[in-house]
């Protein structure tokens, strides 16, 4: 059954943007992620994905695969070593990990989103005993309640903190360590120079730049640990150096950035503990 017509603007059309890059990197003969839930996902929704058919935005699936993936393995392995754990998922737009990891069974995840995104999540995806949907802004307070804090917590943080401001990821990364007593944050954020150029970008270019800008840059793991003392960071990966495990030719452009640092660290992954 396919959903009503999407059209999503700002932020929200993002998810509609990494979902496509998923479900193509579905259908290569090696893909990288392998989300056949994405590609499942395209076919049910009712959106006019030839706007999306465009060479600027298909070079970039092998990123787009690989961040989630590093994700996935993140995941993966706190969850065996924490076969009981609460897994909280900010800003889930349309990710399927949920449904593309093995859970164990003691596992309750909860995927958060603004109303509209888990309006569609329940066409597409089944909630049960263990797999729960919010519909709140992350931004908020009072959704935080209904989240367990008695067992170790996994926080994905996938493609959020680079759109909001500094002072609501300070803000955020508080009540989250005020609420969870123990567990792992993971997210991705973007050299400062990033959102300064989308900015930049913007205000040059207007309506004709699609996207919203980023709003906030992350130079390392310090700055995260400076803001929030609770936290600690214990693992950095550049997303630029994963490119090397790739084969595809489309990748020529990828691997040649790779020789300048500030190319080759503009996009990064972290792993905090709380």
């Amino acid at each position: 059954m396919r959903t009503d017509k999407v059209d999503f603007t700002g932020v929200q059309s993002t998810m509609l943007v990494t979902l496509y890059l998923r479900a193509l990197d579905s259908r290569d003969p090696e893909p990288i992620l392998g989300d056949r839930f994405a590609a499942e996902a395209v076919e049910r929704i009712d959106y006019d994905w030839a706007r999306l058919d465009k060479p600027s935005i298909k070079r970039s699936r092998t990123v787009a695969a690989l961040r989630p993936k590093q994700f996935d393995d993140w995941t993966a392995d706190f969850l065996r070593h924490n076969p009981d754990a609460t897994v909280l998922q900010l800003a889930c737009g349309l990710d399927t990990r949920a449904f593309r990891l093995t859970l164990p069974s003691g596992v309750h995840w909860f995927d958060v989103d603004l109303p509209e995104v888990i309006e569609l999540r329940r066409r597409l995806y089944a909630e049960t005993g263990t797999y729960h949907m919010l519909a709140a802004s992350v931004t908020e307070q009072v959704w935080l309640d209904e989240i367990p804090a008695d067992k170790p917590v996994l926080i994905i943080a996938e493609g959020l903190l680079m759109y909001l401001p500094e002072h609501e990821v300070r803000q955020l990364l508080h009540r989250l360590t005020e609420r969870f007593p123990y567990g792992e944050l993971i997210f991705d954020g973007f050299l400062p120079w990033v959102p300064k150029l989308t900015q930049l970008m913007k205000k040059l270019l207007g309506e004709r730049y699609e996207y919203p800008p980023y709003r906030t840059g992350i130079r390392d793991g310090s700055d995260i640990e400076r803001w929030n003392p609770r936290l600690r960071c214990r693992e950095r990966v550049a997303i630029m150096d994963r490119i090397g495990e790739t084969n595809t030719g489309r990748d020529r452009i990828l691997r040649l950035m790779r020789r300048f640092d500030c190319l080759r660290n503009m996009l990064c992954l972290f792993r905090f503990e709380l």
